[in-house]
């Protein structure tokens, strides 16, 4: 009896060591998860006070790991602890509960710490059509719940943009074709389709969007929207 006794003390031992460390790994995901959103709020805070727009005090970047693949999920807390350069930007869908942190690229460590600006389309903040690009499984899941007529922002450090999704379209991994320059100052997200498709997607899905305050500013960057160095990243950056 007194075995079976011992038996059970140390299962329960066991068994709470196991829930702290769940919790304890939980926390420090949390806590790390923020790191990107401080490194933007710090670039805010180095740019000029007449310029500058902070971010309110009670800001947090949070993260719904709901819908990610467990894949992503590794993916995303390994490369917490990688380096990275800050932010260019926060892009934000109210409707989705979507907060992530822009970064510059599409590789693999852009895209599992936040989503990436697509290489060949102007960047965020500028006139023209902004490409950025994320995982299927993971920060752009959320897409398959936006719907035409749902508001996009997308902040820098000196100020935020709001797009409105006009429409939603399947296209072919090489047709580049919805990263060239509009008529009007866009933005396209990009994406794999199927969500839940096993293995290399076959398609991509985008959302398109449009400026809903035409007056962005131009910072003498031009419009460019190679078809070779779109093809590269439309193809191989949203797996």
């Amino acid at each position: 009896m007194r075995f079976f006794n011992g038996i059970e003390r140390l299962l329960l031992i066991f068994g709470l060591l196991l829930i702290a460390i769940y919790v304890a790994a939980r926390m420090y995901t949390a806590v790390l998860s923020r790191a990107e959103l401080k490194r933007f709020q710090d670039l805010q805070a180095e740019q000029p006070v007449d310029k500058a727009k902070r971010f309110p005090p009670d800001t947090r970047f949070k993260l719904d790991f709901s819908l990610w693949s467990e894949k992503r999920r590794v993916g995303y807390e390994h490369s917490l602890a990688q380096h990275s350069d800050p932010p260019l930007a926060v892009l934000r869908i109210s409707k989705v509960h979507l907060e992530v942190p822009v970064l510059e690229g599409t590789d693999e460590l852009a895209l599992n710490r936040g989503v990436g600006h697509i290489a060949g389309t102007v960047s965020p903040g500028e006139v023209g059509n902004i490409g950025i690009a994320g995982h299927r499984d993971g920060f752009f899941r959320a897409l398959k719940d936006v719907r035409p007529g749902d508001i996009i922002e997308l902040e820098t450090p000196t100020r935020t943009n709001t797009f409105v999704v006009e429409q939603i379209v399947l296209v072919d991994p090489n047709d580049i074709s919805v990263l060239q320059p509009r008529s009007v100052s866009s933005l396209t997200l990009v994406t794999c389709y199927p969500f839940y498709y096993v293995g290399s997607a076959p398609q991509r899905y985008i959302v398109q969007a449009s400026a809903t305050n035409p007056d962005l500013p131009h910072r003498g960057v031009s419009e460019r929207a190679s078809s070779e160095r779109g093809d590269a990243r439309l193809e191989q950056s949203t797996r």
